[in-house]
């Protein structure tokens, strides 16, 4: 049996994090498939002794796709790299990344949707042939050296696969979706991360956050870590359904984990433009806030979730929008829909 890490009130939040995540494949919650599909490839690695094929992990933030990366090389008994897309802004960035990789060893590129067009490239013959060409000196002078790499696995995780390219893409043997978790498995995550830090914690409490976590392991956490403190500060350390309630309530987070931002957002949908359609740079202004936090932030979860739904003309609030907010759907008439037109 795994031995469970105890984190102190003194431990930094990095620290915390980092024994938050599990640190073996077996370990992990939720995310079956996933799981079946790698300990098999993991598995036959193993036995014949070759490095693991490239992996590809895509999907929304918080889903475990650097938790998957970090507990491979685990598995394997290999040591890993990790970097990140934006840090490789040359291929001369990545060289040393290349060259110091050991015989079946991992390589770990977060965001590598972010990475250059020359460094891309750069990986190309380095994923196949597991060789890279330097150039030495300048103009005449220059000489290309051909240098030899140690077969290693690549493993990169991107929230925007579709911004790769289709031969990048390709040289992944093994590509997996991480997908939202159920509720039953965020509040395993929860109760298991709350023995970790040392805190007390009602099931039907855990049950009440991971309904309000969105589907996302990385805000049950969040949202833990700050019930905790609300716990420690205005009770007796114990974490019950009150407690948990009275902390989320404080928090702005309602029943269904839509936040004060969301809320706003469908307000003014509702009140400014009457239920929509309204377009997102309209909807933006009037709320004083960017077009990209919107699209970012706070729309993926309202999209998800049925209460927002796109159309050609704009952003239009659900009934099931109306129902939670007890709000009255306006009747909608031919001079509305005109004016609607006015705000895309």
């Amino acid at each position: 049996m795994a031995r469970e890490t105890i984190i102190s009130a003194d431990d930094s939040q990095e620290e915390v994090d980092r024994y938050l995540r599990p640190t073996r494949l077996r370990e992990m919650v939720g995310q079956r498939d996933v799981f079946a599909r790698l300990d098999i490839a993991v598995d036959a690695a193993q036995k014949r002794g070759d490095p693991l094929g490239h992996i590809l992990f895509d999907g929304p933030p918080g889903l475990g796709k650097t938790t998957f990366a970090t507990c491979i090389p685990r598995e394997l008994g290999v040591n890993v790299q990790m970097t990140s897309g934006p840090a490789l802004t040359a291929p001369k960035d990545l060289v040393p990344y290349l060259t110091n990789a050991d015989e079946r060893s991992v390589i770990f590129i977060d965001e590598i949707h972010r990475i250059p067009k020359a460094v891309e490239e750069y990986l190309y013959t380095a994923m196949e042939d597991f060789r890279v060409d330097i150039v030495h000196g300048e103009g005449t002078n220059a000489r290309t050296l051909n240098l030899r790499l140690a077969a290693f696995t690549l493993i990169g995780a991107t929230t925007r696969a579709g911004l790769l390219s289709a031969p990048l893409r390709d040289r992944f043997q093994i590509r997996e979706h991480l997908d939202f978790y159920s509720n039953k498995e965020l509040t395993e995550i929860l109760l298991r991360n709350a023995n970790k830090l040392s805190v007390e914690i009602e099931e039907e409490a855990a049950i009440e956050i991971a309904r309000r976590s969105r589907g996302t392991p990385r805000v049950a956490n969040n949202r833990l870590r700050w019930v905790r403190d609300y716990a420690t500060s205005k009770a007796d350390g114990r974490i019950t359904m009150v407690v948990a309630d009275k902390a989320m309530a404080m928090e702005g987070v309602d029943s269904v984990g839509l936040g004060r931002q969301d809320r706003k957002y469908l307000e003014t949908i509702m009140r400014v433009f009457g239920g929509g359609p309204a377009g997102v740079e309209a909807i933006a202004h009037t709320m004083n806030t960017s077009h990209d936090t919107l699209a970012d932030e706070v729309e993926p979860f309202l999209l998800r979730s049925e209460y927002v739904v796109r159309t050609p003309r704009g952003r239009v609030a659900t009934a099931k929008a109306y129902e939670h907010l007890n709000m009255t759907p306006p009747v909608k008439t031919e001079k509305d829909d005109q004016q609607s037109q006015l705000f895309e």
